[in-house]
């Protein structure tokens, strides 16, 4: 992936994770039956955004990153 679409999918998961935080502190309206996971979908997409970070920084500096390990 390229810098540009590293940052738009960057840009795109802090988006739905600023709309999910916004939506899980509305109200509960009794009566609902289904209510969308916001919860679930604010932890891929921070993790997400984690992992663009991560690729944004190799792409920038050219050396990729390493775990403790090694690997």
């Amino acid at each position: 992936m390229s810098v540009f679409a590293t940052t738009a999918v960057l840009a795109a998961a802090l988006a739905v994770f600023v709309v999910c935080a916004v939506m899980v502190r509305r109200p509960y309206e009794p009566g609902r039956i289904w209510r969308v996971p916001y919860t679930a979908i604010m932890w891929v997409s921070a993790l997400v955004a984690v992992l663009m970070l991560a690729h944004l920084v190799t792409l920038l500096t050219g050396t990729p990153l390493k775990s403790r390990f090694g690997f």
